[in-house]
């Protein structure tokens, strides 16, 4: 069987798409480069906490 989607034209970007994709995808990153920075910096903490306390 054919994949439906091998059958589709390929469709170009326009260049104010082009620029949107760009800056969702570097929200994205950046949000998710916050978070892990959040948890790497509340895993230290904690772990700080409990070690302090021994």
């Amino acid at each position: 069987m054919a994949n439906p989607a091998e059958n589709e034209p390929v469709r170009m970007m326009t260049p104010e798409q082009a620029r949107s994709r760009r800056a969702r995808n570097l929200a994205l990153c950046l949000t998710i480069g916050g978070l892990v920075v959040l948890f790497y910096a509340v895993t230290l903490v904690k772990l700080g906490m409990r070690i302090g306390s021994m």
